[in-house]
């Protein structure tokens, strides 16, 4: 059994906290996913190549509307919602083919970047 003055020994070995450097901690970081749309939603529906026709942005995410880029009519149509915290949802044709987070490794078509707010200097991670 270990009595109060070891405890208390041991309790001042550890590091306080308030006195580490919290320099890099303390600023203000930019998420940013980049999605090669066309690329991506050619891997997730097979085939055809696609085009973005059609854009619409409010406060929680940026909506594609996108069709493919074939000769024959009709062509298949998709809507591609990217929400700002990195979650996506692919409809083609009105059939979810994607429910979930870009910012997993989920695909190759998607890439996460990290900037400083301030300088807009990229930001590397270890």
């Amino acid at each position: 059994m270990t009595n109060l003055e070891d405890l208390q020994a041991e309790l001042e070995g550890l590091i306080d906290l308030d006195s580490v450097d919290p320099t890099g901690w303390d600023e203000p970081v930019i998420c940013r996913v980049e999605v090669d749309l066309p690329g991506w939603l050619t891997q997730l529906a097979g085939g055809n190549e696609w085009e973005v026709y059609s854009e619409n942005e409010d406060d929680n995410c940026v909506s594609f509307a996108m069709r493919e880029k074939v000769a024959q009519k009709p062509a298949k149509t998709a809507e591609v919602t990217l929400y700002h915290n990195g979650y996506a949802v692919v409809d083609v044709e009105g059939q979810a083919l994607f429910d979930g987070s870009l910012t997993t490794g989920t695909s190759e078509c998607a890439h996460l970047s990290y900037y400083h707010a301030d300088s807009g200097e990229p930001v590397t991670l270890n």
